[in-house]
């Protein structure tokens, strides 16, 4: 976590600099502030009166060497004097530290965000969002915190107790001894409950991990929830995790309460002797009221950061489980590598090679993808089809590197697909999913995130060609309409119109459609289907299908059964292969099934 911090905090070394700077002066105005009423006591109450320490005298050297009341103003400036400069550096202090922590959260959160996106879909198949977005929000806070206003006070706390150390050896070095003797015994006890604190942090976090995770399910699909009648379900589900969060809480602050109490009984035993022993030194006149009562001020001072320390042991603990988790995305090594020598791919004419790919989620499980071989000549439309299952949304996705193929070789126009940068590879290729997804802005942006700074006119001429523009102006506010949490004020067929606007203004050569009408209903599929006719033309397309009327009139068709191209062909080759591709054709179109052709069950 140390080295997390220290690399967060870098860039403000400088702004660092100042902070210490004034941490300096804050701890010696700490030092300081118990020596006003020495002087008072010594030098103005007590008969034989003591001489003014001679640094005190800088103050007002005439009052110094005055009658008992200018001494007692003399004091009273002191304090006035050591309030100012410990009012100011705390304020120059906090205020700078709370920047760098500013800092260091937008930098880390920034730095967390720009790795995720970074890693491969592999990583999301295995991590629940709700847990990602408490590391980004808690976590983050919590480093933020600890770097902001734990840092702070623990370098105070720090520096006061080596100053107060340094003036009590040389009041009292017998005392001194008596006050340090006590710090090894509460530095182990300190430590050992860190790593108890720690533990039940830990667990607290994932347990709120979890719970985030739980809400963000239950508000995504809230509609699911309720046609099924599941609210009560889900708030047991709730219930059970905040429970367990509340038990681990509590688990922890029981180990955190016993900090306080522990660490004031060799305290109150070290103040005892001191006040005791001190007793009887000014009975003896080896030491003067003034020194006992400065030496119980700094014993009370001294103990008050050694306290301040033991509770930020509970704000380390916190810092670090939070360090560890983002670490943990940090150190995620799901990323899709990129060759040293990558270039930025010219423009594609459009052919597609896949020769003997091989693929699987998991490593220890049979591949999706077996030895997938086909081509796609450049500005021709490919179909897709298979049993729920077979890998057609997996094949398409090694296109655009979302996963990487485990074997085997993806070409684009001859050239290794993984010979490109990322970037470059996919600028050139669209998308059209089966679920358009809007992002919160307007219409307007929505297009044109297929091409950021697209002007006005692209646009609208995007949605003209998408047929996407009538309902679009029909809209009261048109292109400039706020989209709700991912579009879903918009029909299904309406968002996938503004998903082809998007990748019309995108322009790509290579177009990736996947089942791009399988949840519409008949009347908006014939309007998404002539919009697509539109997107198509002199693309290279490749379409997975649930409806074959969707890829019916495609140049190639191929199917996909065990992880394979079982059958490839035009639709009219297909039919008269009568294999699986037929016997799709007659269950959905209601023909007499072949009692000798196999049966595929389809699922976009």
């Amino acid at each position: 976590m140390v080295r997390l911090v220290f690399q967060l905090v870098r860039p403000y070394r400088w702004l660092l600099v100042t902070v210490v700077a004034a941490m300096l002066l804050q701890a010696a105005m700490g030092v300081a502030a118990p020596w006003p009423l020495k002087i008072v006591i010594d030098s103005a109450l007590t008969t034989p009166r003591h001489p003014v320490p001679r640094w005190a005298s800088w103050f007002a050297p005439m009052l110094a060497h005055g009658d008992r009341m200018q001494v007692a103003a003399l004091a009273a400036i002191i304090v006035v004097t050591v309030a100012v400069g410990t009012a100011l550096a705390g304020y120059v202090g906090h205020y700078l530290i709370e920047s760098i922590g500013q800092g260091v959260a937008n930098d880390l959160r920034l730095r967390a965000y720009h790795h995720l996106q970074r890693l491969s879909l592999s990583y999301y198949d295995r991590q629940q969002v709700g847990t990602i977005l408490s590391t980004l929000t808690a976590d983050v806070t919590t480093i933020q915190n600890f770097a902001s206003q734990a840092t702070v006070n623990i370098v105070v706390d720090m520096l006061i107790i080596l100053g107060m150390v340094i003036v009590m050896f040389v009041l009292r070095w017998d005392f001194a001894l008596i006050a340090v003797a006590v710090l090894p015994f509460l530095i182990i006890f300190v430590a050992r409950v860190r790593k108890a604190i720690k533990k039940t942090i830990t667990e607290v976090r994932k347990i709120q991990g979890d719970m985030v995770a739980a809400v963000q399910e239950g508000l995504q699909s809230m509609e699911l929830v309720e046609a099924f009648e599941r609210e009560d379900i889900q708030e047991r589900q709730l219930a059970r995790i905040s429970r367990l969060s509340m038990e681990a809480a509590l688990k922890a602050r029981r180990v955190r309460a016993l900090l306080a109490p522990i660490i004031s009984l060799p305290i109150a035993v070290c103040t005892a002797l001191v006040i005791w022993h001190g007793t009887s030194l000014i009975l003896r006149h080896a030491m003067t009221l003034g020194t006992l009562t400065v030496f119980t001020a700094y014993l009370a001072r001294f103990f008050r950061p050694v306290q301040d320390l033991s509770g930020q042991a509970d704000i380390f603990a916190q810092a670090s489980v939070a360090a560890q988790r983002v670490q943990a995305i940090l150190g995620a090594e799901a990323i899709i590598p990129e060759r040293p020598d990558a270039v930025d791919p010219p423009p594609f004419r459009g052919e597609i090679g896949y020769q003997g790919v091989v693929f699987g989620y998991d490593k220890a499980d049979d591949p999706v993808l077996r030895n997938v071989n086909f081509t796609v000549t450049p500005g021709k439309m490919i179909g897709v089809v298979g049993e729920t299952g077979s890998g057609k949304s997996t094949m398409v996705s090694l296109i655009p590197r979302f996963y990487d193929a485990d074997a085997g070789t993806i070409t684009i126009d001859g050239t290794d697909i993984r010979s490109y940068k990322l970037h470059g590879l996919r600028r050139q290729i669209g998308f059209v999913l089966q679920d358009t997804v809007l992002f919160r802005g307007t219409l307007g942006d929505n297009i044109a995130l297929g091409r950021p700074g697209a002007t006005d006119d692209e646009i609208v001429r995007a949605a003209k060609a998408a047929m996407a523009d009538e309902f679009i102006t029909d809209l009261p506010h048109g292109y400039d309409t706020t989209v709700g949490d991912r579009g879903v004020t918009l029909s299904g067929g309406q968002r996938q119109l503004i998903g082809i606007a998007r990748a019309l203004i995108r322009d790509n050569p290579i177009l990736i459609l996947d089942e791009p009408t399988a949840s519409l209903d008949a009347e908006s599929e014939q309007v998404v289907i002539e919009a697509l006719k539109r997107l198509m033309t002199g693309r290279t397309v490749i379409c997975i299908a649930h409806r074959l009327t969707t890829i019916r009139d495609a140049d190639t068709i191929i199917l996909i059964k065990d992880g394979v191209v079982a059958e490839e062909g035009s639709h009219e080759e297909l039919m008269a292969r009568n294999g699986a591709y037929a016997e799709l054709h007659r269950i959905q179109f209601q023909d007499e099934p072949s009692v000798n052709s196999p049966s595929v069950e389809v699922d976009g």
